[in-house]
């Protein structure tokens, strides 16, 4: 028998992230998906105390896939149709640090590849404003209470997916 490849883990912040795991949940070669809260100093967040802005955590998607069926490349194209880049803490209706557009990367190779990917997407001409999104160190994922997890699945349909 065959070992079974490594999976690895990928974490993105677009917004509400009701929506944008239901984006990568779609995704062949995607293990599993997570929502959650990175990036702020409060130990084990809730969802009120993210809601308030003064943990500084985004709602994030954390991204479990298998790299031999699909590209971490492929997962940045997803992240940058799942939102609109060029809006600092805001998607839609939903304003506030914890909306921030981010891609926390896991190892230096996510690294290189999110930062190319920015700058290609900038110099593409597809966004009528620079692009804000930060690329930051991973740090721990806080994952968010279970109603959360897999919300339209749970409940059919929707999607937070804002027009511009």
């Amino acid at each position: 028998m065959a070992p079974e490849k490594s999976l690895e883990r990928a974490t993105f912040g677009a917004g509400c992230f009701w929506g944008v795991e239901e984006a990568f949940r779609r995704v062949p070669g995607v293990v599993e998906t997570a929502v959650g809260f990175m990036g702020g100093t409060a130990e084990n967040p809730s969802y009120p105390e993210v809601c308030t802005g003064r943990t500084g955590h985004a709602e994030v998607v954390q991204v479990t896939y298998d790299p031999g069926r699909v590209s971490y490349r492929a997962l940045l194209d997803v992240f940058w149709d799942a939102h609109d880049p060029t809006t600092p803490n805001r998607q839609g209706p939903d304003v506030g640090t914890q909306y921030r557009s981010v891609i926390f990367v896991h190892t230096p190779e996510q690294e290189a590849e999110a930062r190319a990917s920015k700058e290609e997407m900038d110099r593409s001409g597809r966004f009528r404003r620079p692009i804000v999104t930060a690329i930051e160190p991973a740090g721990t994922f806080w994952r968010a209470e279970e109603y959360h997890q897999q919300y339209f699945a749970k409940r059919g349909g929707g999607q937070c997916r804002t027009v511009w």
